[in-house]
């Protein structure tokens, strides 16, 4: 649904344009809302409403009673903003989810599938540098 590698940058509003693919296949999928919230790894994620939902039911059955379940129940759900597009693609991103990311002004846009993510254009470079040099043998563990 969402693939690629997209480098964009945020309006004076904190708007950010989603990219023309990601508008199409979101068009196809007849998709009007997305929520956004804090990632992993210094990033935010964005989900589609329905891929939202999905995860949503996920988190709801993890046991409340564990602290770890809790801590990130909070930090997940706290950070999550709805969003929907206006007319030409974009989408605002609040001051505190921009805050949690690094992000000023350039941002890289990664399509990873059943969402895409939002990065700090230098956080991304430093994420891809590290990441890059152990991509064969993580596919080596993961890939059968």
């Amino acid at each position: 649904m969402f693939y690629g590698e997209y480098e964009h940058t945020l309006d004076k509003k904190g708007r950010l344009i989603i990219p023309s693919k990601f508008r199409e296949s979101a068009k196809e999928q007849e998709i009007e809302r997305f929520f956004i919230t804090r990632g992993l790894d210094g990033c935010l994620f964005v989900f589609a409403e329905d891929e939202w939902r999905s995860q949503e039911q996920k988190f709801k059955t993890a046991s409340f009673t564990k602290p770890d379940v809790r801590k990130f129940n909070r930090l997940f759900f706290s950070g999550a903003v709805e969003a929907a597009t206006d007319k030409q693609g974009r989408i605002l991103i609040p001051a505190y989810l921009k805050d949690f990311a690094g992000i000023k002004r350039d941002i890289i846009i990664v399509g990873v599938s059943n969402r895409f993510e939002i990065w700090a254009k230098e956080r991304w470079g430093e994420y891809y540098k590290s990441a890059e040099d152990s991509f064969e043998s993580v596919a080596e563990k993961l890939i059968e």
